[in-house]
């Protein structure tokens, strides 16, 4: 989906597009998952969104304030909150289209 559309809308949808990075990563388990995560804050040219990576799937991903990436994940919605991208790795079971998170021309998934 064109990610414009997708982040005016309210469905999740998957998502490729390119940011900024605008924060620090932080690392925490998920309330409705035992996997490592990493969450950093990005700039897009629709607004701000939040990317939340599985990092016990994919390697972290050594962002710095200021970075530029390209990312291919799932857009959410959480009302009252910045759009969440998530799914941003491989999905070893197969049940969901592959992302990805680009840095310096290398890719993390």
């Amino acid at each position: 989906m064109d990610f414009a559309a997708a982040y005016a809308g309210r469905s999740p949808a998957m998502v490729d597009f390119s940011a900024t990075v605008t924060s620090q990563a932080r690392f925490f388990h998920a309330s409705r998952s035992p996997y490592e995560h990493e969450a950093f804050d990005v700039r897009t040219p629709q607004g701000p969104a939040e990317v939340v990576d599985n990092v016990s799937i994919a390697p972290t991903v050594p962002v710095r304030v200021g970075d530029r990436i390209d990312v291919r994940g799932e857009m959410v919605h959480d009302p009252g909150r910045e759009p969440i991208v998530h799914f941003t790795h491989r999905d070893p079971q197969g049940t969901h289209p592959d992302g990805f998170i680009r840095l310096h021309g290398k890719l993390y998934a």
